[in-house]
């Protein structure tokens, strides 16, 4: 009988893990740099969709960053970001991730804050993990007020046609997903 724990510890579930982070591009070529640059070691793959961009953002990705991590996904017509984050799940899962997240590319989403967002994840106790902009009191504080009324409006609609009264910032697209629940998704059926 073997005594080692069947558990593989933190460095063996690291080396298993396959993190792929989807990044939806449309007009964010100021930003979408400063975005990569803060992605962490912990992330195998980026794919960044250009969703037919007036500006060119896959383009501009191909001509500025250098990290090989980043591939760049293209679409012929605008799919809204729906459409951009489906194209990078996809792929992320024909490249064999493990949990895939999407962080949008205007710098509203700080990629810094991905291990706190996969934890739950990671530790078996979800699927899916969302963020919350209003955890933060400082980050709500800076938020415009339009932009503040809008999300909880937002927040309060989807709350009321769900039944999700406990959940807080539906609206808010940081999210994570462990690929086994990814496919269990049916993404032809999504917008």
């Amino acid at each position: 009988m073997n005594n080692q724990s069947t558990n593989p510890g933190p460095l063996a579930a690291r080396t298993l893990l396959k993190l792929a982070v989807v990044i939806p591009c449309y007009c964010v070529t100021r930003e979408i740099l400063g975005v990569l640059a803060r992605v962490g070691p912990e992330v195998e793959r980026i794919y960044c969709v250009d969703d037919a961009c007036p500006e060119g953002s896959g383009r501009f990705i191909e001509q500025h960053c250098r990290d090989p991590r980043v591939q760049v996904l293209r679409h012929e017509r605008n799919q809204g970001v729906g459409g951009a984050s489906l194209t990078g799940f996809r792929q992320a899962l024909a490249e064999g991730a493990t949990i895939v997240a999407k962080v949008d590319g205007d710098g509203q989403m700080d990629p810094a804050l991905l291990p706190r967002i996969i934890q739950p994840i990671l530790s078996g106790r979800a699927d899916y993990a969302k963020g919350n902009r209003f955890i933060n009191l400082e980050a709500v504080h800076q938020m415009p007020v339009v932009r503040l009324l809008g999300n909880a409006g937002l927040s309060f609609l989807s709350k009321f046609s769900s039944g999700y009264w406990n959940s807080f910032d539906p609206t808010n697209g940081y999210v994570a997903i462990h690929s086994a629940a990814l496919r269990e998704v049916p993404l032809h059926k999504l917008h």
